[in-house]
């Protein structure tokens, strides 16, 4: 039916408390988002770039909607619509469920990108970012995806200033913050259940505990060896 274009999404007001999460609705952020002000490069080059040409690549639009509805937690309608309005090759299935799942409203997965991780991955170099972000065009690549962390001394050198009405904002959220989507809600899975076995996917069965067999990372313990995940991270989310 219709629920792809509800804020609780396909999975509807009660599943697994999805109606309980709290979406933000700044008119101002999510304004910044639009115009790749965010102060995190790769997602300002992703969206100055939707903007300018009505392209953005796929995994583009993975990272910029893990941001707005994970990182920035703002409804996430927002983006869906928004990427309605310019995507040229815009299909309603595929726009809106990716929008819908990539929020986590879907009953799937729940995917977080990490942003600078993201853009160290697929534009080592920077190239890509100081292209849509002209004023990072002098920023060294030790920096140039983490330009807040430069000193006034080196910004100086470099020809630009970060923050508030500067040359390029600060970040739009505090980038050692752990999203509070994330954080693991004691009423879910846990327990002392020995679980594990070989991957049951069911999230009422009580997971994780003492089991040893392969389980599934996903609802199970924590992953140690990704160390992209955070410490109460919950244990259904995905860090990328």
């Amino acid at each position: 039916g219709d629920r792809i274009f509800y804020l609780s999404g396909t999975v509807g007001k009660r599943y697994n408390g999805g109606n309980e999460r709290k979406w933000g609705m700044d008119p101002k952020q999510i304004q910044a988002w639009k115009d790749g002000m965010t102060g995190y490069p790769l997602v300002d080059a992703n969206m100055r770039e939707l903007k300018a040409t009505g392209f953005m690549s796929n995994r583009g639009r993975q990272n910029v909607c893990s941001f707005l509805t994970i990182d920035m937690n703002m409804d996430w309608r927002y983006g869906g619509d928004y990427f309605e309005e310019l995507l040229l090759d815009y299909d309603v299935h595929s726009n809106w469920g990716n929008w819908c799942s990539g929020a986590g409203m879907t009953g799937g997965r729940l995917n977080r990108f990490n942003i600078v991780k993201q853009s160290k991955d697929y534009d080592f170099a920077g190239e890509y970012v100081r292209l849509w972000c002209p004023e990072l065009a002098n920023v060294p690549d030790k920096y140039v995806h983490e330009p807040w962390n430069m000193s006034e001394g080196m910004m100086e050198e470099c020809g630009v200033k970060i923050g508030p009405g500067r040359d390029y904002p600060s970040p739009i959220v505090d980038p050692g913050a752990t999203p509070r989507v994330m954080m693991t809600d004691g009423s879910r899975g846990g327990g002392r259940g020995r679980g594990g076995g070989r991957g049951n996917n069911n999230r009422r069965s009580g997971g994780g505990g003492r089991g040893r067999g392969r389980g599934n990372d996903d609802y199970g313990q924590r992953d140690n060896s990704n160390p992209n995940r955070g410490k109460g991270q919950r244990k259904d989310m995905k860090s990328l």
